[in-house]
């Protein structure tokens, strides 16, 4: 999958199913509809085609009237939005996807994602949970209206039940990563399955700022530790997501193709994983509702 040497902010990644996936997408965690609406306006004018939404976020609309107002051909944009907690299950999946379609103004989407493996109500029976909204997924496939099915927030153990039931592995698992959560094991078990790592939170939603060895280092290669942390995801083999409401951070998050981190220093970003994961382990069940939805 990353076979190829990346040079800017629209190059790809192919996913096993041939379908290619620019290496840099814009999060929209926490935006308000109309902060997400000039968020989305601005990365796109900064050259983003990779757009990360979530019905949870409460913003798709805002994120389908800037898609609208780009001028962009669909096939130029690459979006992505994930099925809430409410919604697990196979039929309530469907219908799910087609309320998500109709905010954000498009007939399908380039990747759909269950944001979260355990949720509170099937947490007994979660692996039946699992595959039964999997299927739903793999059936929005089969259908046209979802080009890569996938997961968010899946550990190893989720995925094999998915794996273990016989049903296709996601080409996709979007989680959180950052100097903080490496998750090394996970990341082997994606790359042997072939299953792409995208990463949430790159930036450790700010704590990385704090880090005397992360500024020492982005003074080093002449960039900000914002820079520093996206390729560090990048030379990581995970797909960051950085998110800003700020115009030129926006454009100088993705700005991280004219330097290189050598092994040394990649070690000592990592060695910042021992302050350890943000919010709850993903095998704690969250609840239903997607008002008040706090999950990245």
């Amino acid at each position: 999958m990353w076979e190829e040497e990346l040079t800017s902010k629209s190059d790809t990644v192919t996913l096993r199913n041939g379908i290619r996936i620019p290496c840099i997408g814009f999060g929209t965690w926490k935006l308000t509809p109309e902060e997400a609406k000039e968020g989305v306006l601005e990365a796109i004018k900064a050259g983003y085609t990779h757009i990360d939404t979530a019905t949870a976020y409460q913003n798709e609309e805002g994120v389908g009237r800037a898609l609208k107002e780009s001028g962009l051909r669909r096939d130029e944009v690459f979006v992505t939005t994930k099925l809430p907690n409410a919604d697990h299950g196979y039929f309530k999946a469907m219908d799910s996807l087609k309320g998500a379609l109709l905010r954000l103004g498009l007939d399908h989407v380039d990747l759909y994602l269950i944001h979260w493996p355990v949720i509170d109500t099937f947490k007994d029976r979660f692996e039946e949970d699992i595959c039964e909204t999997w299927r739903a997924l793999l059936e929005m496939e089969k259908e046209g209206i979802v080009r890569v099915p996938g997961v968010s927030n899946f550990m190893v153990k989720h995925l094999k039940v998915i794996e273990e039931n016989g049903l296709k592995l996601p080409f996709v698992d979007q989680i959180q990563f950052n100097p903080q959560c490496i998750d090394t094991e996970l990341r082997a078990f994606l790359e042997e399955k072939k299953i792409l790592c995208e990463g949430w939170s790159p930036l450790a939603q700010g704590r990385v700022f704090g880090y005397e060895k992360l500024s020492a280092l982005a003074e080093k290669y002449s960039c900000d530790v914002a820079q520093l942390c996206v390729r560090f995801a990048l030379q990581s083999h995970v797909i960051p997501l950085p998110k800003s409401k700020t115009p030129y951070r926006i454009a100088s998050n993705a700005n991280v193709f004219d330097f290189k981190i050598s092994d040394e220093d990649m070690k000592i970003i990592e060695s910042h994983s021992s302050y350890g994961r943000i919010g709850n382990e993903p095998d704690v069940p969250r609840v239903e509702q997607v008002v008040g939805f706090t999950v990245k």
